[in-house]
């Protein structure tokens, strides 16, 4: 490995500091959209049954019901068109609203300016054959807004 590195030469110059645009305050989120599409081949080539896939927890189903907001799309398993993402919210200094069910973008504001640091979880579910998956994380809070 040495005989291959002896021709390469090492910069002596340190690299420049980042600019003001990186270490602004960013709401950061993870999209679990290739797990989904995972999950769904594994559905589709007989890896995974539908039981295994359209297990949503009767809390979750509720919650779909009467606060979920409307998907734009059919649910992938049944073609169905009851698809709604609920969205929870977790974080160490939550307390008691840990795991709290966020109904409406002005009470996540509400949230996100009460506490510095949480996370907001979005779960896709269908009301028809209950299919359910993770959709997004994102981190919200004081630590984390714009501006």
């Amino acid at each position: 490995m040495a005989s291959r590195l002896r021709g390469l030469r090492v910069p002596t110059r340190k690299p420049a500091p980042c600019s003001s645009v990186h270490s602004e305050a960013v709401r950061h989120h993870v999209d679990y959209a290739l797990a989904r599409r995972a999950v769904l081949r594994e559905l589709r080539t007989g890896v995974r049954t539908r039981n295994d896939v359209c297990d949503a927890h009767p809390e979750l189903m509720r919650a779909g019901r009467y606060v979920g907001e409307d998907a734009e799309h059919p649910c992938p398993v049944c073609g169905g068109s009851e698809v709604r993402y609920v969205s929870y919210v977790y974080g160490d200094t939550l307390r008691r609203a840990n795991g709290t069910c966020i109904s409406s973008r002005e009470e996540l504001a509400r949230f996100g300016d009460r506490f510095d640091e949480f996370a907001r979880y979005v779960v896709e579910v269908c009301l028809d054959c209950r299919w359910n998956h993770l959709h997004q994380r994102e981190l919200h809070g004081r630590r984390f807004a714009a501006g």
